[in-house]
């Protein structure tokens, strides 16, 4: 069996790389251990089917355009576009006039940008060990209250300054459930705003701290200036 026109019997039909075109010298095998062919011309010596490009990209490859090596990353669709004909339109009778003045059956067309691919973006790009790292900008609040501690006047005074900072315009989660502190912890590292405000033993000194998430970085403040410092961190 050789190689060659696939539509014969008994041939099998082959494919060269786009870069094997016609005048083009190659080294080839010859079917016999140890020996190659030389000055293999293409379009003189062998033609094929027709050409495919198969090429495996790596991590290192020249790119096509002399611009430097290749390196990979790991990507997400943002958006895509469905190329719907006039299939549509036809069962619709949708039609417009062109420019002569002529009704005609539009081309239709579907484009979308997906809220959730976005996030999971977002996610992919801000987050640690322990959880999201959300940009102040695209937050779902400003700043969480973590009121961690059983007395009454800790709770109450998270409330109060959850009030005051939603009063300066900013959006405020509040964690006031019955569970212990290190699953408050947890779950504000998980969820990951940008700021965030510890209400507790601290209270006794009348102090609250506030941490930074992206950087880890915390500050213990006065409570009775808490929400004005916050305020203008988060607003500038």
């Amino acid at each position: 069996m050789g190689l060659g026109d696939g539509s014969q019997p008994g041939r099998v039909r082959y494919l060269l790389d786009p870069r094997v075109v016609s005048g083009t010298r190659w080294i080839t095998g010859a079917n016999l251990p140890g020996r190659h062919v030389f000055d293999l011309v293409c379009g003189r010596d062998f033609s094929a089917d027709g050409v495919i490009d198969v090429a495996e990209v790596r991590e290192g490859d020249p790119a096509p355009d002399g611009s430097g090596p290749l390196s990979l990353a790991r990507g997400i669709e943002m958006g895509h576009i469905f190329q719907l004909g006039r299939k549509y339109a036809e069962a619709l009778g949708l039609k417009v006039l062109n420019q002569q003045g002529k009704l005609v059956t539009v081309t239709m067309g579907s484009y979308g940008v997906g809220v959730s691919r976005a996030v999971a973006a977002v996610a992919e790009t801000h987050c640690g060990d322990k959880g999201l790292v959300w940009p102040r900008a695209l937050a779902p609040f400003d700043v969480q209250i973590l009121a961690t501690g059983k007395d009454e006047a800790i709770l109450h005074a998270a409330e109060r300054l959850a009030a005051e900072l939603g009063e300066a315009g900013l959006t405020v989660l509040l964690d006031d459930r019955k569970v212990s502190p290190g699953v408050k912890f947890a779950d504000a590292e998980l969820l990951g705003m940008p700021t965030s405000v510890v209400v507790g033993r601290g209270l006794a000194d009348g102090v609250v701290e506030v941490r930074d998430r992206a950087s880890g970085e915390k500050e213990s403040l006065a409570v009775d200036i808490a929400a004005n410092h916050i305020a203008r961190l988060v607003l500038g």
